[in-house]
């Protein structure tokens, strides 16, 4: 007697999980190919494979679909982070952390494309997602002014060192460098460009003790 296809052995929930992956994926493609604002509800259900409905009644609105796929590329690139910096702190953590993010831009930059349109979309307007966006930056300021707060306590980074400062312009690298590699990759040697980052931000931040 033949097997049942896949997909017909497959609960209600797992069907629901891969219709919804699809979806995010289809969404990340028609952004980076037209923006947040010609993208709608029924091409993303379309081009995944479904009913032009579908991504209407899952997700009720294109607000809605975009802060998903927010909020699943922030929770995607925590644990990314949280692979590279696990039980480490102070000058360590800032340098794996730095690995992190040049490791995720390689690995994930349609999705990064599709953030930051979706991003930069959102900030000539109050939004729901430039809301979420502002509380997510105070929490990436925060986990690296940790950091340094941590490498103080331990010893290996200055006592003089402004844990607050540092972590803007941490961000503020962070978030530019991916910008200006997604404006043009091949203008950057991104390898060269955090092997310097992090060369020069040790020594920046180390106690000579």
């Amino acid at each position: 007697m033949a097997s049942r296809p896949d997909s017909e052995r497959m609960t209600q929930a797992e069907r629901t999980a891969l219709s919804d992956k699809k979806m995010f994926e289809a969404a990340i493609e028609l952004i980076n190919e037209r923006g947040t604002q010609k993208t709608t509800l029924k091409e993303i259900g379309e081009r995944a494979g479904y009913s032009r409905g579908l991504a209407n009644y899952r997700f009720g609105s294109k607000d809605g679909l975009m802060l998903e796929l927010f909020e699943r590329f922030d929770d995607r690139w925590k644990e990314h982070l949280g692979d590279y910096i696990s039980n480490t702190h102070g000058l360590e953590a800032v340098r794996q952390a730095s690995s992190a993010l040049r490791d995720f831009l390689k690995k994930e930059s349609k999705y990064l494309r599709a953030m930051y349109l979706l991003w930069y979309e959102s900030l000539g307007h109050e939004s729901d997602m430039r809301r979420l966006l502002a509380e997510h930056h105070d929490v990436y300021r925060h986990d690296a002014r940790r950091w340094i707060e941590q490498g103080i306590e331990a010893g290996d980074i200055k006592p003089n060192t402004d844990a607050e400062q540092f972590a803007a312009q941490y961000c503020a690298f962070s978030f530019g460098i991916v910008y200006q590699w997604l404006v043009n990759a091949k203008s950057l040697d991104i390898d060269a460009v955090f092997d310097n980052y992090i060369k020069n931000t040790i020594e920046l931040l180390a106690n000579p003790q």
